[in-house]
Order: structure tokens, then sequence, then C-alpha cells
């Protein structure tokens, strides 16, 4: 059964205001809301690798709280895991230039969570991208940031943006969990949800 009717008695509630997401999630064809939560995205630095997008991902259900009996709530949480640490959303410029030069002919995972909730169920899938940068020089970087100003986006880049054009060599996995919703995963979860 296609997801548009299986769930076309049900509210889902995409629990993210990425644009990126949005736009993958309604490439499933169904009918969705969006919404902002308020959260406090901290966490205990012991958490590590998906144990960080996992917990987010649970504390974003946490936050929510206009439950009915056919809602489904979709939380996402996407975090770049470099020399056993998670880079994530920049705080300036300068930071986004440092990451991307840490990243610079480097590999890297991307790990991405997705939780699935409803009032009866719960579900949290995490899905990880290896993805390697060429070389990219201060220049190009530079560039990247004040044009495209990635600092919403984890590890300081868009895979979908000019730097994943000239900058991404390989990548091992899914390209949707490196843009931050592993589609593939998340229709095959929601068939048996």
């Amino acid at each position: 059964m296609l997801l548009k009717e299986k769930f076309k008695n049900h509210q889902i509630v995409l629990a993210s205001q990425s644009p990126r997401r949005k736009e993958l999630l309604s490439g499933l064809d169904i009918n969705f809301d969006t919404i902002a939560l308020n959260v406090d995205e901290s966490y205990s630095q012991n958490l590590k690798r998906e144990e960080i997008t996992e917990y987010l991902c649970k504390k974003k259900a946490d936050a929510y709280n206009i439950w009915t009996e056919n809602t489904i709530l979709i939380t996402a949480d996407t975090i770049v895991w470099f020399e056993n640490q998670a880079l994530e959303k920049p705080a300036g410029r300068e930071e986004a230039i440092q990451m991307l030069q840490k990243l610079s002919g480097q590999k890297h995972d991307v790990i991405t969570s997705i939780g699935i909730f409803s009032p009866e169920k719960k579900h949290i899938l995490t899905d990880t991208t290896q993805v390697t940068f060429g070389d990219l020089d201060k220049e190009e970087i530079a560039y990247y940031v004040d044009n495209y100003q990635p600092y919403d986006k984890a590890g300081s880049y868009g895979v979908q943006e000019w730097i994943g054009y000239i900058g991404v060599k390989e990548m091992v996995g899914s390209y949707f969990t490196v843009m931050g919703l592993p589609v593939y995963e998340l229709n095959n979860v929601l068939k048996k949800f």
C-alpha cells in the first residue's frame, strides 16, 4: 500500500524548519504539516556518534504536546562526526571556515537519525554516510561561507550546494542522509508503522 493511502486519515507532523527536510519528505508524496519546536539541543559530552542524534530526536519528541490518536510525529537530527567529535552548526563565519578547513582533504561521517512517534509507538532509525572531501583552498572556503552562509548546517556545509559540487570527492552511503533525511529508510519504517 502506498503511504499516501495508508496515512490518509492521519496527521503527519515534521518537527523541523529545515527546507531540505521538507523537500525530501514531500518527495514521498504524503501530506504533512511542519512545526518549529523550541528545544534546547544540548547533550552530555559522554554521548558519541548516533547516541547524540538519537537522544536529540527523543528530546524533540518530548517537547511536542499536540497529540491526537492519529498524529504521527517525525523528528530528525544530523551531525558531522570527525576525529571523534561532533561538528554541529557553526556559531558564525570564523567557525564555519575552521570546520571546512578541518574537513578539507579528509573523510568524515554524516549521521542522521529520524524519530517516528505516535501516541502508542516510537521508532528511531539512524543512517550513516561516509563523505570524502577533496582539497579545498582558502579562497573556495571563504567564497562558499560568504555566499551560502551555511550557519544552519551541521559541519558548515550543504552537500546539495556549490561546495558539494566542487568539494565532495566520494560518498559511501545515502546522499539523502547527508542532506538530513534518509528517505529510503524512512519510507520502509513508515510502511510497517
